[in-house]
């Protein structure tokens, strides 16, 4: 009997590779547990892979071709579902937002990818990589604009972000850059599309001191943690582990000006770098 068809890697890989393995699997009359087990991996992982919140990797490809008797169809496409255009350490990250039904996130320096302008976009990566070409600056800044269309839908997913005052104070760009990515923000905000709160320097220590993070909700898979830091990324799928990091953000967020004033804050420092960027 004829195996499935390879995917065509043009149209999202990673779901229809999890949507095959979902096929797959019930055709065998396995659970996610059952098949999890000789994988070393729990059901919810093999969940995330039917849901196309994780890739598969190499080596799962094989064993579940051996378990599931698919004649190498997972092997020889699970590298069409590792293909990104994003850094290697957010890669998964990134493909995994773009389903989320819910995104919180604490930034405790920059404004997060999804709220940058191009051109504070383009300062940042220009400070990442001093001596790149403009091809290379151009491309990584075309991808995060890009992950941007995320919100042009106008209520999915929701986006709750909370940003460190250093975020606002750091001048990434210069203040007309700093300017027109604070009313960027503003506007987001007050056409209702996002939550937004400011973490004021007076509220002191927190519970998200060591760095910035990211919790993402599904309507068919677990939740899922990120943690990023220089060059790399973690994306964590362990129940307690993200119990402990929404309770993290919870924290934060509590600590946080309220929405309102958080608007006003920005507005303010807003206005700061228009005088500033006066002749």
């Amino acid at each position: 009997m004829p195996g499935p068809k390879d995917l065509d890697p043009s149209s999202s890989p990673r779901a229809l590779l999890g949507a095959e393995l979902r096929h797959a699997r019930e055709k065998s009359g396995l659970t996610q547990d059952e098949l999890g087990q000789p994988l070393f991996v729990s059901g919810s992982f093999i969940g995330q892979l039917e849901a196309g919140t994780r890739r598969m990797m190499p080596e799962y490809a094989v064993k579940i071709d051996e378990i599931l008797g698919t004649g190498g169809f997972f092997e020889r496409n699970c590298k069409a579902s590792t293909k990104s255009k994003y850094p290697d350490h957010f890669a998964e990250a990134a493909e995994a937002e773009a389903i989320a039904t819910a995104i919180k996130e604490y930034a405790p320096l920059l404004i997060p990818g999804l709220l940058q302008t191009e051109a504070y976009a383009r300062a940042i990566f220009r400070a990442y990589q001093p001596t790149a070409t403009e091809e290379v600056i151009d491309g990584l800044v075309a991808a995060r604009l890009e992950r941007a269309h995320l919100l042009d839908d106008p209520t999915t997913p929701l986006l709750w972000v909370v940003l460190d005052e250093a975020v606002l104070r750091r001048k990434v760009g210069g203040a007309a850059v700093m300017k027109e990515a604070m009313r960027h923000v503003v506007t987001l905000a007050r056409h209702y599309r996002i939550i937004v709160q400011v973490l004021p320097f007076q509220a002191g220590a927190h519970a998200a001191m060591d760095g910035g993070l990211k919790l993402m909700s599904f309507s068919d898979a677990p939740p899922l943690a990120y943690l990023e830091g220089l060059g790399s990324g973690q994306l964590l799928d362990d129940p307690a582990s993200v119990a402990r990091y929404e309770l993290a953000y919870d924290l934060v967020r509590a600590s946080a000006l309220s929405p309102e004033a958080s608007m006003a804050l920005i507005e303010s420092v807003a206005e700061d770098y228009a005088h500033e960027d006066q002749p």
